[in-house]
């Protein structure tokens, strides 16, 4: 017979038990990541028919959805101070398939397989660009974990493959009818070369990871928030293109600024160790 547990006893048990049950936590968000961007491919998959427009719609909004949790586990993990190394392995997998292969999966599925059918020269193209998008995203996630803690956590290298595939899910949420002639096709092949570059190059891209410092910028934070959640609701459709463009647009602006020897806003530091960068 088990000996009877006293109070005490019991409250300890529970209190581990709790706290093992916290480590779960991220893991368990990254995964809900992962299920998005697995969905994100079955959509890309099914859409087929006289309406495959609103399969590439959910698909374009489920990577979406796994960038709000990719966004999300960090910092629970932070916030609970359960960061583990196996986290931080488990958040690259889940990136390449969420924001590497889902995002270029749709993006074949969508502006070249149906016009490809009739013209192989676009069909070749739309897969070059599809690799190359996947494969910049991966070479961007390698070189971020080799760099963690060492460049300044104010902006990230090369643009984040989050964004990136949110670069390519945007412009299929504001249209999801797939392009209609071979000119259009070969745009959104150069959008998919144009967002791989970035990925992988050495200009810097504000970071909305750290947290405000001061009361004053916690609250610009959250009314920055609240107009983006405002513009949302106003635009629909139209926002993420519209919030992705300008964000492109204002970081290559202030890389161009700053190599004019604009010292407006300070450049990046590095050589500073953060933690708080670390899943």
């Amino acid at each position: 017979m088990r000996p009877r547990l006293s109070p005490e006893e019991r409250r300890d048990r529970r209190k581990r038990a709790m706290r093992r049950s916290m480590f779960v936590l991220p893991s368990s968000i990254t995964m809900a990541s992962i299920f998005c961007g697995f969905s994100s491919v079955v959509m890309s998959i099914n859409a087929a028919g006289a309406t495959p427009e609103r399969f590439f719609l959910w698909a374009a909004g489920l990577l979406v959805l796994a960038g709000v949790f990719d966004g999300l586990d960090g910092r629970v993990a932070r916030a609970t101070n359960t960061a583990t190394e196996f986290g931080v392995q488990l958040d690259s997998l889940a990136d390449v398939i969420s924001f590497g292969m889902a995002p270029a999966i749709l993006a074949y599925r969508y502006g070249f397989f149906q016009l490809g059918i009739h013209d192989p020269n676009l069909r070749a193209v739309g897969w070059a660009a599809c690799f190359v998008f996947t494969a910049c995203g991966a070479l961007r996630l390698a070189r971020f974990n080799v760099q963690v803690g060492s460049t300044d956590p104010r902006y990230f290298m090369g643009l984040p493959i989050p964004a990136g595939a949110a670069c390519v899910a945007s412009v299929i949420i504001w249209h999801p009818t797939p392009p209609a002639t071979a000119t259009q096709a070969y745009a959104f092949a150069g959008e998919l070369f144009l967002v791989g570059l970035l990925m992988v190059s050495a200009l810097r891209f504000p970071s909305f990871k750290k947290r405000a410092g001061s009361p004053r910028a916690a609250m610009v934070t959250s009314l920055g928030i609240v107009l983006l959640f405002a513009l949302m609701i106003l635009l629909r459709q139209r926002f993420f293109i519209g919030f992705f463009a300008a964000y492109l647009a204002l970081s290559l602006a202030l890389n161009l600024a700053w190599r004019a020897g604009w010292r407006g806003l300070e450049p990046p530091r590095d050589g500073v160790h953060d933690p708080e960068m670390v899943h």
